[in-house]
This record gives C-alpha cells, structure tokens and sequence, in this order.
C-alpha cells in the first residue's frame, strides 16, 4: 500500500471501528495499526478512539506533527454523529454555544442537523431498537479532549452511536475506503494546513 523509501510524509488514513490509533494494544487480542503494513518511523498525528471511525493521518515529519497538534492552531475537524432519537434544532444550537462536560463549557463550534451521510455499515453493526430513530449531525470542531463529542451529544440528550471523523481541514474522506490510506501530495498537505 505504501511505499518505504520516501524520506518525510504524510499519510491519510481511513481508520476502521475497533482499531486502536496506535502501533502496540493495550490488551491482548486489540486490533492496532501495525496491521496494516504501515512504512517504518511514521505515527499518528492525534487519535481517534477505538469505537470512533474515519480519517487519521500519520506522519514521520516532526514539524508538522507538533503545528498539527498543537491547540493554539485551532485545526478544524469534521465528525458526522449518528445519534439515537431525531436530534433538535434546540439541541443542535446547544451543542453550537457549548455544552458543560467534566465541569468545563465547550468552545462554540459548527453544529447542524444533516441526511444520512450513506455510509457503509458498520462491522459490527450500531444497536438498532425499533422504537427509536437515529439521526445525524455534523459537527465541526477545533478542541480535541478526550470523548468530546460523546460527552457533548449525551449532554445535549442524545447520545452518540457512531462517530466519524470526515475530515481535517479541508481533506476529507471522499475517495477513502475503510481501512484504506495514501501518502499525501503537497497539494493535499495544503488542505490540512500549512505552517
């Protein structure tokens, strides 16, 4: 899939549900990211949890690594939320003027109400109960603490099913299968950011 002998890049990744964001497992028997052959000296640039799907990049290139990172940048990400019940607009704009999770308000971030994205489903599938509908939003986001958007849709009153990241800066997963990643050209780095 990738090729050893470039010297720096960057590398987008279209993570798969019950894949850890690192190269070594917690526990045995976890899936990681060794599995999928990636070139020597290259590591993920953020995470995305276990349960949380969609694009990460990795990278062997240190600065970009440390601006990617670093929350004084405020770096855009994009997440679409399947949600259990059919989310409303008074929930929505809740989430846009930030909720109070773990004793600390959320920033204001980019919140609306959208279709079903049409993704593939899920391996293993969301629990589905008959009597309750699901819907989704998208969220745009640039904090980052850990099971942010999980704990801002429970604060609101709907819950998170599934969660996937749909883009960072303006590279998104369009053109992406599951488990599926490619080295980045300059011109696709440029739609993550430049520093």
């Amino acid at each position: 899939m990738f090729c050893d002998t470039i010297s720096t890049m960057m590398i987008a990744f279209y993570k798969p549900y019950g894949v850890l964001s690192q190269f070594t497992p917690d526990h045995p028997g976890q899936r990681t990211l060794a599995e999928f052959k990636f070139p020597k000296n290259v590591y993920p640039v953020g995470r995305l949890d276990l349960d949380s799907e969609g694009l990460l990049l990795l990278s062997d290139e240190k600065d970009w690594t440390d601006w990617l990172l670093n929350p004084q940048h405020a770096h855009e990400r994009t997440y679409h939320v399947q949600v259990e019940r059919q989310i409303t607009e008074d929930a929505v704009k809740k989430l846009r003027n930030g909720v109070l999770i773990q004793g600390e308000k959320t920033k204001p971030c980019q919140a609306k109400i959208i279709p079903d994205p049409g993704y593939p489903e899920r391996n293993p599938p969301i629990r589905y109960r008959k009597s309750v509908p699901t819907s989704w939003i998208e969220l745009k986001l640039s904090e980052g603490k850990n099971r942010q958007i999980r704990r801002m849709t429970a604060a609101a009153g709907f819950p998170t099913l599934r969660l996937i990241r749909a883009a960072i800066g303006n590279l998104t997963l369009a053109g992406f299968k599951e488990s599926e990643g490619r080295v980045l050209n300059d011109a696709e780095k440029k739609l993550v950011g430049s520093f």
